[in-house]
Formats: structure tokens, sequence, C-alpha cells
């Protein structure tokens, strides 16, 4: 699974703040993104996960535009883990982290199937949250809770998996 990204350009309303960015990441690739605060890094992310909409320029995901897309296909391949995120009241870690499991479900289903609660399962092995299975969110501390959203993004299964921060 390829993420090209061509000519992006884009930013906050006629503020373009990512100018003509160019770049090619093939399957075990990484790539950091190291500047000062306030440099874009932030918004390039963004438009690179179909937050914000580009001006100029296409984000190709295995050959095809993000943007024209569903955002349920493109949730089944790509993940995004921002800075910040936006505490549900009254969920558990288990309830959610299970909503990574959203995109590969029908609409219609309301339970997760057995391969979608082994996947949940497994996330919350690999990050070491068991402990935080049944606690709800907003009792988290700041670090336990930046691991559950991270937990959420592994257990939708992507392909790319693009972290803000993660380490804060």
């Amino acid at each position: 699974m390829s993420l090209e990204i061509q000519n992006l350009t884009g930013g906050y309303g006629e503020v373009a703040i990512a100018h003509n960015i160019t770049l090619s990441l093939q399957p075990g690739e990484w790539l950091s993104l190291i500047g000062a605060n306030g440099s874009g890094k932030s918004t390039f992310l963004k438009l690179v996960s179909r937050i914000l909409t580009p001006q100029q320029g296409s984000v190709l995901l295995d050959g095809k535009a993000i943007h024209t897309q569903p955002a349920a296909v493109v949730a089944q391949k790509l993940a995004i883990l921002p800075q910040q995120q936006t505490v549900p009241e009254g969920l558990t870690v288990r309830q959610l982290v299970s909503l990574g499991r959203f995109p590969h479900q029908g609409w219609w289903q309301w339970e997760l199937s057995k391969e979608d609660a082994e996947k949940v399962e497994v996330a919350i092995s690999q990050t070491g949250i068991e402990k935080f299975r049944d606690r709800p969110v907003e009792q988290l501390s700041g670090g336990e809770r930046q691991r559950a959203f991270l937990t959420l993004a592994l257990a939708q299964n992507p392909q790319v998996l693009l972290l803000d921060e993660p380490t804060t």
C-alpha cells in the first residue's frame, strides 16, 4: 500500500501553510517530520488524512485519490492519531478502542463480529492497556488516554498510520 503526495498545498481558508509537497512512501517505510512549533507539521498531517481539503495537489493511497473516496473506504486503510482528541464521555477504554472497527462494519451492525472483537483485543494487548480496559476514558491520565487512542488507531488495522506527536 503506497502513499503518494503530489504537489500538495493547503492550510486554512485561503492561507496556505504547507506548500507544494511531493513525496512517496512504500510499505514498511517510515517518515518523521521534524520542525519548530507552528511550522505546519500538524497541518500537513491533516491534509494527508482528509481532515483538511487541499488547495492544490493530491494524496494517493494505493494509487487512488483519498479526497474523492468515501471516508469509510479511506478509514479502512489509513488511521490518524491527532495531538489532542475529544474524550467521549461515559465510554470505557474497550468501547473507545472498539470504535476503530467501525469502518470495517456494515451500517446495520451494532455488535462487533468475532473477528472485530479479536482485533480489538489484539490492539489492547499490543499497547499494554489491559488493566484500563473497563475504565472510563475520562478517568485516564493524559499519557494513558494517548495510549488508549493509539490503541483505537491500531484496532482500525490500517496500512498507513499517521501519528501527530505520539509521545505526548
